[in-house]
């Protein structure tokens, strides 16, 4: 069977030229779905999932296909990134229903380097405990998804959820990671004229869930060290300010 893009597979393990691996479950079922079979060619990619791993991506071959196991054959290393060339960091209110996925999924696909997911006092989606934990397991496929769609090789890190005060608590006063606020309500600047800002690790994007952060939280942020930017004089959704302020900085 002829595939017009060759499948791409994250597998958190080292991959090593000239072995043979046993793909992941969530590998081997897109594997079926796609109905490869043996001689077939994939991409193969982990992330740097250890100091003794390769950057970059794997060209594999399937030598079996079995109902519930998939063997390939590692083929050779290529050193491909398709990575921003800084690094953007975002910790975002989460928005309700299904929009954090979409979020997750097309925040991954722009290049961020990391999402925090955030509870704030205006937030509709209330997670904790064990319902966090697996929200944050479901984030993290997404993202896994979206590398293996847009070609990057360097799964975001989707972190645990904090609250947002919680979460201002645990930054590094002084750190150095320039800190960007989106805000309506504050005299800000532009994002376009904060564009310069970055810090020896990238840059930290803080945007607000529907309604957007309260002044209280606001103020909050300033004194963690955020400069309030603005993205101008329309309003928009949660998930696409955050987006759009992404796509700004990454471009």
């Amino acid at each position: 069977m002829i595939h017009s893009v060759m499948p791409r597979f994250y597998c958190p393990t080292p991959l090593v030229p000239g072995t043979l691996l046993d793909l992941p479950d969530n590998a081997v079922r897109h594997a079926q779905v796609l109905r490869l079979q043996p001689g077939d060619t994939v991409t193969l990619f982990n992330g740097g999932w250890s100091a003794q791993s390769s950057m970059g991506e794997f060209s594999a071959r399937i030598v079996r296909m079995g109902r519930s196991s998939v063997q390939v054959q590692i083929d050779a290393h290529h050193a491909i990134e398709r990575e921003a060339q800084r690094a953007v960091h975002l910790a975002v209110g989460m928005p309700a229903n299904e929009r954090m996925d979409w979020l997750v999924e097309k925040a991954t696909e722009l290049g961020v380097a990391s999402i925090q997911p955030l509870m704030t006092e205006r937030s509709v989606l209330r997670l904790s405990g064990e319902r966090a934990q697996r929200k944050t397991a479901h984030w993290h496929s997404v993202a896994i998804a979206a590398c293996e769609q847009c070609g990057g090789n360097r799964v975001p890190l989707v972190h645990p959820v904090l609250g947002l005060r919680e979460w201002l608590q645990t930054l590094t006063p002084n750190g150095s990671t320039a800190r960007l606020l989106l805000s309506l309500s504050l005299a800000s600047a532009s994002l376009q004229h904060a564009m310069h800002l970055s810090g020896e690790n990238g840059i930290l994007v803080l945007s607000g869930p529907e309604g957007g952060l309260g002044a209280a939280e606001e103020t909050a942020a300033l004194a963690s060290g955020f400069t309030a930017v603005s993205l101008g004089l329309r309003i928009l959704r949660a998930e696409t300010a955050a987006l759009t302020a992404l796509a700004q900085l990454l471009a």
